[in-house]
């Protein structure tokens, strides 16, 4: 009742074809097997040779040189000033009206 008999085997690879298509199923297998592979080194605490090692600390504390001079630099706290804003040409500025009291 297993997949022992390659009969079962064979129906269920055309059933797999049928539902994700030629295209698809050698995409599902690698993904499938790089996660089996994560899983396995996971479990068994095996540290991957693919990972990337870090340079010495010494390495690490050399500074690197400003593109300018400290002088030379603005403050990055301050914001630019707005630009001015310019009146309509035209039209005389008349003061303000006062509400009548009435």
């Amino acid at each position: 009742m297993g997949l022992d008999n390659p009969l079962h085997i064979a129906f269920l690879v055309v059933i797999l074809l049928l539902v994700f298509g030629a295209k698809r199923l050698p995409e599902i297998g690698r993904s499938l097997g790089s996660g089996m592979r994560e899983f396995k080194t996971s479990v068994t605490g095996e540290a991957s040779h693919s990972q990337p090692t870090l340079p010495p600390a010494d390495a690490q504390q050399q500074p690197a040189a400003p593109a300018q001079p400290p002088a030379a630099q603005a403050p990055a706290a301050q914001p630019p000033p707005p630009p001015p804003v310019a009146e309509p040409v035209g039209t005389p500025s008349a003061p303000p009206e006062q509400p009548s009291a009435s």
